[in-house]
């Protein structure tokens, strides 16, 4: 495909906005993340009406990205476009060692260390109850690995992780995609996956809050979309995957780990899981109706089984691909497809 170019004034309006000494600062503190126009006044130590109008300039130019999470607005640098890549080159060109610019990296280092610092308290007073469910099953390495495995390393345009967590999918896939998103409904959640994101160096993804049954997002826009670890939270799993589907590009995958069908009950009450865990029977039910094929299965089921009683499962699903039957990989000993999972 032809590389598209920028018509001449469309290449004027795009220096004109960003060719303004508070507006070029704000595009490059906003091409590493998230922040918010309270953080942006802390780091350039201007007055929020003055930032507020350096940013509307800026998406009316469509150089950014505005999201709202509750009472808060969040800005970023827009992932693609012709646009995008001459301002990057405009960044590019920018001397780090210049004293303003200098100051204001600093002072944004400082922001995401306290930002940092919060999240990790949150995580901390949970780390106990997530730890003890990690106990139950295989590794998360373990788990990791066969989730690369069964990807492969084919590179996506865009990746959307639903119930997105600490980020770590975002991480993991970082490399793999160009641009990507992950969406949470907690606020808190979301501070823990800006952190991790912040310290791995990941500046190519950005977190959301958001409904995973009902996402503001444009129709068959997505390469790859995840799902880790949280349909058994869910009331309605199979919307999820319903709405992973119609957020799927042709050809586009769908990558699903959760628990194989297990008895540990407890799970109910002391880690909120209203089901317990989902047959391969039951899965390909839900992707085929979504209109997707299944097309590899992945069990991994840990050798102790008496200590660890659950069995990980990854599934792997395409659009608008004929069916298959997948084949079923293996870690220890595995449950066969179920009855009537073709």
């Amino acid at each position: 495909m032809a590389e598209q170019k920028l018509r001449l004034d469309e290449a004027v309006d795009v220096l004109k906005a960003a060719g303004e000494p508070t507006r070029l600062r704000l595009l490059l503190l906003l091409a590493g993340g998230d922040l918010t126009v309270t953080d942006l006044t802390e780091i350039l130590g201007q007055s929020q009406p003055r930032i507020s109008r350096h940013l509307k300039l800026l998406g009316e130019a469509g150089l950014i990205d505005r999201y709202q999470e509750g009472a808060w607005a969040y800005f970023r640098l827009r992932g693609q476009g012709e646009s995008i890549a001459l301002v990057r080159a405009i960044l590019g060109a920018a001397d780090g060692g210049d004293p303003v610019l200098e100051r204001d990296s600093a002072r944004l280092k400082a922001l995401k260390q306290t930002r940092s610092e919060r999240a990790q308290d949150y995580f901390a007073r949970n780390a106990a109850e997530w730890d003890a469910l990690r106990r139950l099953h295989v590794g998360e390495q373990e788990v990791e690995d066969a989730l690369l495995d069964a990807l492969g390393r084919t590179p996506v345009s865009r990746l959307l992780d639903l119930g997105t967590g600490t980020g770590r999918m975002l991480q993991l896939l970082d490399g793999l995609y160009e641009e990507a998103t992950g969406v949470d409904a907690s606020r808190d959640m979301l501070a823990v996956a800006r952190a991790n994101l912040d310290r791995a160096g990941v500046s190519r993804a950005a977190v959301r809050l958001g409904d995973i049954f009902n996402l503001p997002l444009e129709a068959e826009s997505f390469d790859l979309v995840t799902i880790h670890q949280v349909l058994h939270f869910l009331q309605e799993p199979e919307a999820a995957v319903q709405e992973a589907a119609r957020l799927l590009a042709d050809g586009g995958r769908l990558a699903i780990v959760d628990l194989a069908p297990h008895a540990v009950e407890d799970l109910r009450d002391e880690h909120a899981h209203l089901r317990l865990g989902f047959s391969h029977a039951q899965m390909l039910s839900w992707l085929e109706q979504s209109g997707l094929s299944l097309t590899r299965v992945v069990d991994l089921t840990p050798s102790t089984a008496a200590n660890r009683p659950l069995t990980v499962t990854i599934w792997i699903a395409t659009k608008g691909v004929a069916h298959v039957s997948p084949p079923v990989d293996v870690g220890q000993a595995a449950q066969p497809l179920a009855a009537g999972a073709r």
